[in-house]
């Protein structure tokens, strides 16, 4: 018996004025029955933050050798690997070796602490690893911008960060736990 997904559209303007990237995106992301708001929030969230044209939706919820998103060079190389959540460090390892650059948003409070915590040793070694925490109160925030259809506007500039729809504007800051090599951008 197959899952019944949600069909979410979400049309994404971004100026991320820190790189200089300025673009639109329309974006189909599939909602998971055992998705939260939230996790979708953090999806759409790693995606404004590093937007570029090769950026893609995997599918990681469903399919175990993909994430979250990832970009990925002209013959098919993988550039970034993003996971949205608390993956298992086996299969961030994994990953490390498959990717230039891994990156992870963590969040679900005091859970990303314990998990981070937990895995530390193991994740510190990963030279081509950067874990990054959503703080329990905005990774919320961001899940009530969350619509079948959305329009969220990002702009990133001097290291601020804020996401917004017409009614709510969400300044959003990330703790860094661990900063690794990032991928080169042709």
């Amino acid at each position: 018996m197959s899952s019944r997904f949600t069909v979410l559209k979400a049309r994404l303007h971004i100026a991320d004025i820190d790189r200089g990237y300025y673009g639109d995106h329309v974006l189909t992301l599939a909602h998971h029955p055992s998705e939260t708001d939230e996790r979708v929030a953090m999806r759409l969230l790693a995606f404004i933050l590093q937007a570029s044209p090769q950026l893609a939706l995997a599918r990681g919820l469903t399919e175990e050798d993909e994430p979250d998103l990832w970009e990925k060079d002209a013959i098919g190389d993988i550039r970034l690997w993003v996971e949205v959540g608390l993956p298992d460090p086996k299969r961030i390892r994994k990953a490390c070796t498959r990717a230039q650059s891994v990156l992870i948003y963590s969040y679900g409070g005091r859970a990303a602490h314990v998990w981070w915590e937990t895995h530390r040793d193991k994740l510190e070694a990963l030279q081509n690893l950067t874990v990054l925490e959503v703080p329990a109160q905005v990774s919320q925030a961001l899940a009530a911008l969350v619509q079948r259809t959305m329009t969220l506007n990002g702009t990133i500039q001097d290291d601020q960060i804020w996401i917004a729809d017409d009614k709510t504007s969400v300044t959003v800051a990330l703790d860094v736990r661990k900063a690794g090599a990032r991928p080169q951008r042709s």
